[in-house]
């Protein structure tokens, strides 16, 4: 255990505030002083988790830096919507690369400041998942092997939302998107292929990896400060959904970030040195069906007459999962109130 998981109790919901725990315990975003380092302005589309993730990973990064830190962004949404010439949201050293070198350029930064002798300033690299799934892939992968000290962080919206809702190699299966249409014998993205970049992260043996959600404000949080607490290379992917591209509701985005992770098919976890050490439970487990349904892009899988095998197919995804990491924990009846 990498640290101890505030639980909350409440009839027929999953919220509670802030004011039920002690300060110290309290999320960055509750704090008066919390740095904003992406700030209001932006034109991130309504419900955008990326906007989300961003602000909250960084802020808790510069908060376990002390406001020692910098930042390299690879083209993309994250970038576009935040920086629309002359103007910026960003309140922190932000430098912008290209949509595929953004660990290099990040890595170059981390040199930069060891030979200047400022171990104290921290670099972080963010990306979407076309820049680190596909286009950033060799770069990331070197910057892991070279064992620079960088966290990178990807905001996982699972295609190319930035240029018209593109497959990329983080699209889940059977999922619809510009390039890979609802028609024919097996509409969407097809099964079997893509990339599970956490765990090819875990293969390259670095510090740190972990996966979060922006449903779970308290984990990720941790799991950035856990993450600067350490150097060398560390990866951090987000799971960050997207109301344009998944065709869902922008009231939603919490709740399907948080439905990925109780049906099976996000799971959370930690690893260091390439061993997974510490992964979160599903308390509530969900048929993958609760998850997909809220979203046009699986909107071909229901209906009539719908494609309940491929709905069976992505099912034994997510029970995969949970075998894989041990997902399902026995039930603590003293839990049960």
């Amino acid at each position: 255990m990498t640290g101890d998981r505030v639980r909350f109790y409440q009839v027929g919901s999953f919220a509670a505030g802030n004011r039920l725990l002690d300060q110290e315990l309290r999320t960055e975003q509750s704090r008066r002083g919390r740095s904003n380092s992406i700030t209001s302005g932006h034109r991130a589309c309504q419900g955008c988790g990326e906007a989300l993730g961003a602000r909250y990973a960084l802020d808790a990064a510069m908060r376990a830096t002390k406001g020692r830190l910098v930042a390299a962004n690879a083209t993309g949404c994250l970038e576009v919507f935040s920086t629309p010439y002359p103007e910026t949201s960003w309140q922190i050293p932000w430098l912008h690369s290209l949509f595929g070198n953004a660990p290099a350029v990040a890595t170059g930064m981390a040199a930069a400041l060891e030979v200047k002798g400022r171990t104290d300033v921290r670099v972080v690299a963010q990306a979407g998942d076309g820049g680190t799934v596909d286009i950033g892939f060799g770069a990331l992968s070197g910057m892991f092997e070279r064992n620079d000290d960088v966290l990178f962080i990807c905001y996982d919206n699972e295609a190319y939302m930035n240029t018209g809702v593109q497959r990329s190699g983080a699209t889940p299966p059977a999922a619809r998107t510009a390039t890979t249409e609802a028609v024919g014998a097996e509409p969407g993205n097809s099964f079997s292929q893509g990339k599970d970049l956490p765990r090819i992260a875990v293969a390259h043996g670095i510090p740190y990896v972990a996966t979060a959600t922006v449903a779970e404000l308290h984990d990720l949080e941790r799991k950035v400060e856990k993450a600067m607490s350490l150097r060398g290379s560390r990866y951090l992917h987000v799971l960050v959904p997207c109301p344009l591209g998944w065709g869902s509701a922008s009231s939603d985005t919490i709740r399907l970030a948080r439905l990925a992770v109780e049906s099976g098919l996000f799971p959370l976890f930690e690893a260091e040195h390439g061993e997974v050490v510490d992964v979160t439970p599903i308390r509530r487990r969900v048929p993958v069906e609760e998850y997909l349904r809220p979203q046009g892009r699986y909107r071909h899988l229901f209906g009539d007459p719908g494609r309940p095998d491929l709905v069976g197919e992505i099912q034994k995804v997510a029970d995969r999962n949970v075998e894989r990491f041990g997902l399902v924990a026995p039930v603590d009846v003293q839990e049960v109130r």
